[in-house]
């Protein structure tokens, strides 16, 4: 039953802060730009004015799948950010080029989540039948031990991916904080311009934060019953 609760209460926040998020883009999609650039010019601007020119922006199909890929050295930007001329599109335009200042500058945050890229890949797929089926295995056989230790390693991949999404937390932050300082430095935004895209960066770092809350919540229930199976 606890469980089912603690999916329940983080699905629901999820959900809620997603459709907030949502909802804070499409206003502030409507407020178009005084300055008249799309969101692969803001861009393009802002890699070269932070001396980055190896750096290649492309759209991609979808609804906020903005990202950065450090492998490609690419900067995607959803077709509607890519091409669009407003507040809402200059934000996310400049935190995806955030993420690209941060990987040119070696910020030490993005080089730590970079290196976990590949063990969290892994552990996501495989934690939590790990640990479902050592406690099965234990319950069943009534070999605790084996089940036992199956279960722990399905812990430890857990705390992994727990790791991975708060070390996202300081790597997601710090792209909004370069992406808004840069905004308001350069006079590429106005004030109600700048608010906007405050406003709409604050509202995409809370998805994250949610989805790091979610999985230290799952990682300490589980927790609890695997060394709770044990008594």
């Amino acid at each position: 039953m606890g469980f089912y609760i603690i999916i329940g209460l983080v699905s629901l926040i999820s959900w809620l802060v997603s459709q907030k998020l949502k909802k804070k883009f499409k206003y502030y999609s409507t407020l178009q730009l005084e300055n008249g650039l799309s969101g692969r010019e803001i861009a393009e601007k802002m890699l070269h004015d932070n001396g980055i020119y190896d750096v290649k922006i492309i759209s991609t199909p979808g609804q906020l799948t903005d990202h950065y890929n450090p492998l490609t050295k690419t900067v995607n930007l959803s077709e509607s950010v890519y091409e669009q001329r407003n507040a809402a599109s200059a934000c996310v335009a400049a935190h995806e080029v955030g993420h690209a200042v941060q990987h040119a500058q070696a910020y030490q945050w993005l080089q730590m989540r970079s290196s976990l890229v590949p063990a969290v890949n892994i552990s996501s797929k495989f934690s939590q039948w790990l640990v479902i089926g050592g406690l099965i295995l234990g319950a069943v056989s009534g070999n605790t031990g084996i089940g036992f230790t199956i279960a722990i390693i399905g812990l430890a991949m857990m705390a992994l991916a727990t790791l991975f999404s708060f070390i996202t937390l300081p790597v997601e932050y710090d792209a909004s904080n370069r992406a808004l300082a840069w905004l308001k430095t350069n006079n590429m935004l106005t004030n109600r311009e700048q608010d906007g895209a405050k406003d709409a960066l604050k509202w995409a770092a809370r998805t994250y934060l949610v989805a790091a809350i979610g999985s230290l919540a799952m990682l300490l229930y589980w927790g609890l019953t695997i060394f709770g199976s044990r008594d």
